[in-house]
């Protein structure tokens, strides 16, 4: 692949390597962003509104949530940690979901590496809903590693959305080259039941997902579009390197891995088996549909659940709702204030089966 940039963005060269190009890509305000994606012009990969430096008030509620669940996240790496070590004996390959999987893929790397003292190799590719898996970048990392080594490596998931594109994109692959992966997926807290294994399935605040470029490395969300992307090229990503003094990805890491270091390398918590609890996410569907019709929603897309999904949506997307669980909770402190700095609606309602859903404003009519 003569078109494609191998890079780390702003972490070691020996943490993660990005299938990603670097590329230069015009930016939009949020309302047009969300008036191209609903009308159908655009895709919304093809598409990104500016990433700005977060507010002094806004990173004093990041170190607050890093304070109160660095310990937890640690505790649920390590569970990931002991159960890829008995899934993948030999060989580890760690292939991270860019870019909520990105920070989480160092984080085991670093931990398997040194905890464990495994030899991995970790990269992070693009996955895109109706897109699907960078096929260049998956091809990339076959023609390099053992199938049997790899592991798919996400934050958590919502409604199961990536986690069913990534079965379809290994299911094409498979037929496209006659390569069985298996469709593993790897997450810390598994809301939708379609993740293969998680070390919770509780909404609680993964701290990465308050931040955007500055705690992945620098990086956007992946983009794809056919009128820059060449065929051999892998899936596009604007690297914010003017963000250099306001990163937090190494004092992420740093901070993650201090208190793994602090819990040992042998976590006593049991793995959850996410394909044995299936049932117990049919209430939370069941939930989903009802907020569908009370707010006027056709359109799945538009309803997102759980605190990291509900994050992404105040963050980069026009917002209907917030509707939270709790309306003293520490983990929503967050989206109570960008519910109340963006004049979004709120709502309280204590039989919500997760602790945030937001819902996307229908911009068009």
């Amino acid at each position: 692949m003569i078109n494609n940039t191998f890079f780390s963005g702003s972490y070691q060269q020996d943490e993660v390597q990005f299938l990603l190009k670097p590329i230069t890509l015009p930016t939009l305000s949020i309302a047009d962003k969300e008036q191209l994606i609903q009308s159908g012009q655009k895709h919304y990969s093809q598409l990104l509104s500016a990433e700005t430096v977060p507010s002094a008030e806004y990173l004093r509620l990041f170190y607050h949530a890093m304070s109160a669940n660095k310990q937890r996240v640690a505790n649920d790496l390590l569970v990931l940690a002991r159960k890829i070590i008995a899934t993948r004996p030999d060989d580890i390959t760690l292939v991270s979901l860019a870019r909520a999987g990105t920070p989480i893929g160092v984080l085991l790397k670093t931990i398997l590496t040194k905890l464990f003292k495994k030899t991995v190799r970790h990269y992070s590719l693009s996955i895109i809903r109706d897109i699907g898996i960078d096929q260049n970048a998956l091809h990339f990392i076959t023609q390099h590693h053992a199938i049997n080594s790899l592991v798919f490596v996400d934050g958590w998931t919502g409604k199961g959305v990536i986690a069913n594109e990534l079965t379809a994109s290994l299911a094409n692959y498979a037929t496209l080259t006659q390569q069985i992966i298996p469709a593993e997926l790897y997450v810390l807290t598994d809301l939708s039941g379609h993740a293969h294994i998680s070390a919770s399935t509780e909404d609680y605040l993964i701290p990465s997902c308050l931040l955007n470029a500055t705690v992945s490395g620098l990086i956007s969300r992946s983009v794809y579009d056919q009128a820059w992307c060449a065929d051999d090229d892998f899936h596009g990503c604007v690297y914010y390197e003017h963000f250099q003094a306001n990163d937090l990805s190494r004092y992420f890491i740093d901070e993650i891995y201090a208190s793994c270091e602090a819990l040992g390398a042998f976590s006593q918590q049991s793995v959850v088996l996410t394909t044995a609890t299936q049932q117990q996410h049919r209430p939370a569907h069941e939930c989903l549909q009802h907020l569908a019709e009370q707010f006027a929603i056709n359109n799945y897309h538009y309803i997102k659940p759980g605190i990291g999904e509900a994050t992404r949506v105040l963050l980069r997307r026009e917002a209907q709702a917030l509707i939270l669980q709790d309306s003293h909770s520490p983990d929503t402190a967050h989206l109570r204030y960008l519910a109340e700095t963006r004049a979004i609606p709120l709502f309280i309602n204590p039989k919500l089966p997760y602790q945030a859903v937001a819902i996307i404003k229908n911009v068009v009519s």
